[in-house]
């Protein structure tokens, strides 16, 4: 069995209901496992996201009043994606507390960034059961201040292509297709409009001077509808 106390020192809070910080840790292979009704994370993790997704919306709200919603939707995306939350996870030694089937573990799922991912999350919404919001929120700045600093200027998304790409491959094999949708204006000022999809499904649409801008602004739509 995991010290959990040792993980209630790290994140510096405290669980009055320590079951709900054990269901955060468990993962979903463990139910699959035993062939019978066992709780494990996934229903924190999608309260969690919402959690997470409120608490940093709110922060760069907050922070940056001079920022219009687009580049506020960039930095929100550079800040929540697979790869800086299972990051968010290794600092926090998540893995070491993990609760996994057999098989998970000799697949070497304890390392896994989806499954550290969500794990966190998955912390994030335990912290708020047990506390409310203010102390979720309070863990996530706390989280994130390790990657971010105290946000003195605006994250910006530097690879939305490959932030996007990373997202949906921890799902699927098939990565995201880029299509060309229109070009308009006059010649020296051209408007280019692409498309991204996965599996056939169009995930959203992005315009630019370039086709590569475009496609980047289509990755940008894409992460901010998948994220919600």
């Amino acid at each position: 069995m995991p010290d959990f106390n040792a993980l209630q020192t790290e994140i510096q809070y405290q669980f009055r209901d320590s079951a709900l910080l054990r269901l955060a840790m468990t993962h979903p292979s463990v139910a699959h496992e035993q062939g019978r009704l066992v709780r494990h994370n996934q229903r924190l993790e999608f309260l969690g996201d919402a959690v997470l997704g409120l608490a940093l919306t709110g922060e760069l709200y907050e922070k940056f009043p001079s920022v219009s919603e687009g580049p506020l939707t960039k930095a929100r995306a550079q800040m929540i994606n697979r790869r800086t939350l299972a990051e968010q996870a290794r600092q926090l030694r998540l893995q070491d507390y993990l609760i996994l089937s057999r098989g998970e573990e000799a697949n070497l799922g304890r390392n896994r960034a989806s499954a550290l991912a969500d794990a966190f999350e998955a912390l994030i919404g335990a912290v708020f059961l047990d506390g409310g919001f203010d102390e979720a929120r309070s863990f996530v700045l706390r989280s994130f201040r390790r990657a971010f600093g105290e946000m003195t200027s605006i994250p910006t998304l530097d690879n939305p292509k490959g932030e996007l790409q990373e997202i949906l491959q921890s799902g699927s094999p098939g990565a995201p297709e880029y299509q060309l949708a229109g070009v308009s204006g006059p010649h020296h000022d051209r408007d280019f409009e692409c498309v991204v999809t996965h599996n056939g499904v169009e995930l959203g649409r992005g315009k630019g001077k370039s086709k590569k801008a475009a496609e980047s602004e289509a990755a940008i739509a894409a992460l901010k509808k998948l994220r919600g």
